[in-house]
């Protein structure tokens, strides 16, 4: 697998997953990674460490960059979901 995607990573049934958008079509469902809790939020280490373990890593010079929305895009009153997303890589391991 080579190449940049994007891993997001969101509240999912009352716990925040990290998962990595592979538009591929070949691949279902998703890698995905579970941090068992709704907060607190994963930490930037905790997010690294996840990506590892689905073996990928962001692109360096990458950021996290966090969205807005909502559960019902026609309610305005609709709980607002936060979603964040970083541009990764395929894992290259230490040294190479």
């Amino acid at each position: 697998m080579a190449g940049e995607f994007t891993a997001q990573m969101s509240v999912y049934k009352g716990r925040w997953r990290l998962y990595i958008v592979l538009l591929d079509g070949l691949t279902c469902p998703w890698p995905e990674y579970s941090f068992d809790r709704v907060a607190p939020v994963p930490t930037f280490t905790e997010r690294v460490d996840a990506l590892s373990v689905l073996g990928f890593e962001p692109v360096p010079g990458a950021e996290w960059r966090w969205t807005e929305d909502s559960e019902d895009p026609d309610d305005p009153a609709s709980a607002v979901m936060l979603i964040a997303a970083v541009q990764v890589r395929s894992w290259t391991g230490a040294g190479a």
